[in-house]
Order: C-alpha cells, then sequence, then structure tokens
C-alpha cells in the first residue's frame, strides 16, 4: 500500500491518531522507533532547527521538501503529513507543491489559508478571502489525484475574522474535497464540537501542545471531542532544546556531560552504528 493509502487505512480505525512533531533524521527515526505510525513535519520546528528562529513565514518551500527528504530517508515507514504552510504562493504554486511532496512519498500535505508575507508583526494571521482560499484548496485536491497524496486543508481566520467564518471555510473545505480539515485556534470545547460538525465526517486535525491561545484538550477528551488526530509542535522540540541547554550548562561548569544524556552505547545504538556494521559487512575485501 501506497502512504496514503495506509494513512487513510489508520484514519479509518476507531483510535485517536497521535502525530508527533519532527523536523529532521534523528527525530523522525526515535518517533518510529518508538512505534509511532505517523508524523507531522512541521513547519515551526523545521524554522527552529534549521533558522533557529520563529515560524513566522521565513522558511521556503525548498528548505521544507529537503527535511521532508531527510525524515522519510530516515523513517522510510512513518506516515509523514507534510506542512505546506500557504503552498508558496497562488493556485498553480500549489499544485507545484503538492504534487512534488506526493511524488516524494508524502501521506498527506497541509495547505492553509493564511496572507503570505505576513505582515512586519509576530502578532495576529490576516487571511485570503474565502473566495480566494476555495480556488487554493481545490488545485490542492485536483494536484493531490496524481498520488494519491491526502490534502488537509486549515483555516487560521478564527482570531481575526471570528468563529462563523472559520467555520464556514470548514465547510468550504469538505465541498472542495479535502480529506482532512484543521480549524486552528478554537477558543473553547463547545468551538471544537462546532468544527468537528462542519467537518462531516471528515477527520479534524488539533495542535495540542500547550502555551497558545487556544484550548488544548487532553488526548482522551480530544477524542471525546470528535477530533481525530493531534499534534504537538513542542512535544519534542521543546525536551531538545532542554537537554541541550542542559548539556551546554554542563561543559560550562567543567563537566563532560550533562545528568540527563544517554549513556555512550545508548546512543550509537540509537544512531545505528551496530546496523551499519551489519549491513557494511556483505562487502568488505
Amino acid at each position: 500500500m501506497s502512504p496514503p493509502a495506509r494513512l487513510r487505512a489508520l484514519l479509518a480505525e476507531p483510535d485517536f491518531v497521535v502525530m508527533p512533531a519532527v523536523w529532521d533524521g534523528l527525530s523522525a527515526k526515535l518517533t518510529s522507533k518508538a512505534g509511532f505510525k505517523t508524523a507531522f513535519l512541521s513547519g515551526s520546528c523545521v524554522a527552529a532547527s534549521r533558522l533557529g528562529g520563529p515560524d513566522l513565514d521565513l522558511v521556503s518551500f525548498a528548505e521544507m521538501f529537503d527535511s521532508f527528504n531527510m525524515v522519510h530517508g530516515a523513517a522510510p515507514d512513518l506516515l509523514v503529513l507534510a506542512d505546506a504552510d500557504h503552498g508558496y504562493g497562488n493556485a498553480m504554486n500549489v499544485q507545484r507543491t503538492v504534487r512534488a511532496y506526493g511524488r516524494a512519498g508524502a501521506a498527506a500535505v497541509l495547505i492553509e489559508d493564511k496572507i503570505t508575507p505576513r505582515a512586519l508583526t509576530s502578532g495576529g494571521k490576516p487571511c485570503l478571502p474565502r473566495d480566494e482560499v476555495r480556488m487554493k484548496i481545490r488545485a490542492a485536491v485536483e494536484a493531490a489525484k496524481e498520488s494519491g497524496i491526502l490534502v488537509m486543508a486549515r483555516t487560521d481566520c478564527r482570531p481575526t475574522a471570528g468563529v462563523d467564518e472559520a467555520i464556514a471555510r470548514i465547510e468550504m473545505y469538505v465541498e472542495e474535497g479535502a480529506d482532512i480539515v484543521f480549524f486552528d485556534s478554537p477558543k473553547d470545547e463547545d468551538e471544537i464540537r462546532r468544527s468537528v460538525t462542519a467537518a462531516a465526517g471528515k477527520p479534524s486535525f488539533a495542535v495540542l501542545s500547550p502555551g497558545a491561545p487556544r484550548e488544548t484538550p487532553t488526548q482522551k477528551r480530544a477524542a471525546e471531542l470528535g477530533l481525530k488526530i493531534g499534534t504537538y509542535p513542542t512535544g519534542l522540540l521543546s525536551p531538545v532544546a532542554a537537554g541541550m541547554l542542559a548539556g551546554l550548562a554542563a561543559l560550562a561548569a567543567g563537566e563532560a556531560k550533562a545528568d540527563s544524556a544517554l549513556p555512550p552505547p545508548q546512543l550509537s545504538e540509537l544512531l545505528g552504528y551496530a546496523d551499519y556494521n551489519t549491513q557494511a559487512e556483505r562487502f568488505r575485501l
């Protein structure tokens, strides 16, 4: 089965789907080894890892696509939802983006309705007019037919245009044939329920990392509310940053490693040194 077909089958199962957010080969490999079947190639995580900066539309398609190839190469069985942001341009750019991810082996791709480049501030998420968004999602769904890749349509308009407009966009995404829908920044559980109803049976995706001004239910509660997929953009990234800070503090204090560091044999095992030797043995002279 192709990655999109496998993801469709997974979404047809009754369980809530947890998608850890990944950004490179190591994060993908560890996610797969931990038993997760899916992962979200998160734009915010890629921005943090590649730029050491915030997720403010500064990462290009080429950088995201390169990150996807690292993720897919390190964990080829992982079903990856690729963050394609706004599609990197107009409807034709969206089609190119969707086709590229489909050919490369992504299971699904995310297209959102934000305006880019955004205003020169980190606050607010101004979005495109609804009719223009419809054309971008229509273009994505058409392009997805080539590979079967699933299209996830996201609206960020709740903070600036209100919940009624956000719900209307979810309904529009369903009309246009999106496979998964994403209503970002719900204020409370009632808004989540409204979005799930508007999805009309299509799987609903949510960001469940704490800290942002949005309703973030637990996995159990998310499932009870009708959400199907939950991702955690800071779930791996924040502990990784904390581990680096601990390592740097240990070095600055004259130590060789932080207390939380993995023992060298365990790190070597995770990175696959023994597997490399096994495979290379066949070619030794």
